[in-house]
């Protein structure tokens, strides 16, 4: 069942043609609401390969961000995430040090990475694709995240919850971060190719 396209179908007579309109099902236009991400139950997190032959992963503990649902025009929809970069965690200290460090994030400088989208459609089914701005340091580039919507549910304390998976792929060098160390066997220490994974709870504000 998609998100914002389970509608049943009338016909209306017009002008003694019959003209087919939707409804939208009261159940997806009761989920049209402001949403506010909930960083306990959601992550955030980037998969790239290391040294050639192995991938490294890891995550942003730190962030925060809101949706809009619009249950009867998904275009209406919108999204806002503020992510805490010094929140970087790879599992190892060592490397997270270096990915806060001006090599990479210069997190001291520039704290914070957003997005802002633009634009939201459906692509068919459950999954739809929000598009917006990614700002990584002082570099703001268009970015397009394709999801899932997992569905929506009352938890234990009342609270009205979305759920949404997904996942984007970046140049890391469109975004200045180009550091890299040679391999003696030929390549590169780090690729520029980044996998971006959400993992997303939101909680519906009154």
């Amino acid at each position: 069942m998609g998100l914002f396209t389970r509608r049943s179908q009338n016909l209306n007579v017009q002008d003694g043609a019959a003209v087919a309109t939707l409804e939208v099902d009261p159940a997806l236009a009761a989920l049209t609401g402001d949403y506010v991400i909930d960083p306990a139950h959601s992550s955030i997190g980037f998969t790239v390969r290391h040294a050639m032959v192995t991938n490294v992963r890891g995550a942003f503990a730190e962030h925060e961000g809101s949706l809009h649902l619009d249950g009867a025009d998904p275009a209406r929809s919108a999204a806002s995430i503020d992510v805490k970069i010094a929140s970087v965690d790879t599992g190892i200290a060592d490397r997270d040090g270096h990915l806060r460090s001006g090599d990479f994030f210069d997190a001291e400088a520039f704290p914070l990475m957003t997005f802002r989208s633009t634009e939201a459609r459906q692509l068919g089914g459950d999954t739809y694709r929000i598009t917006g701005e990614l700002t990584i340091k002082d570099v703001t580039r268009p970015l397009s995240i394709d999801l899932e919507f997992n569905g929506s549910a009352t938890d234990p304390y009342g609270n009205e919850r979305v759920g949404f998976e997904g996942s984007a792929e970046i140049l890391r060098s469109d975004w200045g971060l180009t550091w890299n160390a040679a391999l003696e066997a030929g390549g590169v220490m780090v690729s520029d190719k980044v996998k971006l994974t959400f993992d997303i709870s939101a909680i519906k504000q009154a």
